[in-house]
């Protein structure tokens, strides 16, 4: 395993309690451990979260921002990350890379998930093993000393450290095309994985064209049901992977609403399907679909396709606005939502107390190669 995932000590607060709590009892407890600890926690909350989540976090953002802000604190003690299991990673080996650990004489900023089972279903897509076979088989057809491989940001510390060993970079939505663009200025290819929406919606604002952007199905064989001359025909690589939030958006509920209102905008995440992205009025990442709504003119009327926590917060933030949820069934990320306040306090509350659980430890071979490559996506804009 890559990542060290302590759970509950013996001697720690259980967890089975704090179900029974109210949820203005929760926050008051939780408050009182923020006051208590102070500067010496932060608490990082992701867009996707609950609402009584979020209102509780230091700061909050996406992949890209939070993970610039882990790197950034050089105050905190702790790090409590109310998001899913690989930023709590990416953290992790931010926080305590070297140079900071040397700042803090060896002293380690512990970093907290409140619930284990908060996983993302795109970063299961791709494993270690599988990325490292394709990578095999890859090269008995092209020269993979030319092939430049790209991680989303949504996968495991194994992975970015497979991208760090062999030169290659992590990328989020905010800066897929400057890492892309920075990969192809260095390498003939590139292999772009877990999320192949995110890979083909960026390679095709820089003209790369379908036909050079072959999918790899890690179950199928040979070369990932691919030809030879398809490999090396390619320019990007693609990952067969997906978020299950984002592939429930149809090209069928943008024609919806605009037939329905004619001056409506729709606004996408480059994590949705082709076809899609094709007849949004705006593609980007979580903070660009933020800024977008933030800037809009009062009366104006928006679809958002993305999260359905953000959407709906969005609605709240901005009652001057109309705002649609794009697709007709409710699409939120359930494991995302698996943070909740008892979680949030029992992980708060043993923290406090000295028996920190849930604590998210990246090996350090592991740490030291995937932080090469988070140093890369952290410089490229």
């Amino acid at each position: 395993m890559s990542t060290t995932m302590q759970n509950a000590a013996e001697s720690g607060l259980q967890f089975a309690p704090y179900r029974l709590l109210e949820a203005d009892e929760l926050v008051a407890r939780i408050q009182a451990v923020r006051r208590q600890m102070g500067n010496r926690l932060l608490l990082l909350g992701h867009h996707y979260q609950r609402d009584e989540v979020i209102a509780l976090s230091d700061l909050r953002g996406d992949s890209y921002q939070l993970s610039a802000q882990a790197a950034a604190n050089k105050d905190c003690q702790a790090i409590v990350f109310c998001g899913v299991h690989f930023m709590a990673e990416t953290a992790d080996i931010l926080a305590n890379r070297p140079e900071r650990l040397a700042q803090r004489e060896g002293r380690r900023v512990t970093v907290v998930l409140p619930d284990l089972a908060a996983g993302c279903s795109l970063a299961d897509m791709a494993n270690i093993e599988q990325v490292e076979r394709c990578w095999q088989q890859l090269g008995e057809v092209i020269d993979t000393e030319d092939l430049m491989p790209i991680t989303y940001v949504n996968s495991s510390a194994a992975l970015k450290a497979f991208c760090g060993r062999h030169g290659g970079i992590v990328c989020t939505s905010s800066n897929a095309r400057a890492a892309l663009e920075w990969a192809l200025a260095r390498r003939s290819r590139v292999l772009f994985f877990p999320d192949q929406h995110l890979g083909r919606n960026t390679a095709r604002t820089l003209g790369i064209p379908l036909e050079q952007m072959p999918v790899w199905h890690p179950r199928k064989e040979p070369l990932g049901g691919n030809s030879a001359e398809e490999i090396r025909g390619s320019r990007v690589i693609l990952w067969r992977g997906y978020c299950s939030v984002h592939q429930v958006f149809q090209p069928q509920h943008v024609d919806r609403f605009r037939a329905k209102y004619p001056d409506i905008k729709i606004v996408v995440h480059p994590e949705c399907m082709m076809e899609v992205v094709d007849k949004a009025d705006v593609v980007g990442s979580t903070s660009k679909i933020i800024q977008t709504i933030e800037q809009a003119a009062p009366g104006t009327r928006w679809a958002i396709g993305t999260e359905l926590h953000l959407v709906n917060r969005l609605k709240r933030e901005h009652p001057e606005l109309e705002i649609h949820f794009l697709s007709p069934a409710v699409c939120m990320c359930a494991t995302m939502y698996r943070i909740d306040l008892p979680h949030l306090c029992w992980a708060l509350e043993n923290l406090a107390a000295g028996t920190p659980v849930n604590v998210i430890e990246v090996e350090p071979e592991t740490a030291r190669w995937a932080l090469e490559a988070l140093q890369r996506m952290l410089e490229v804009r």
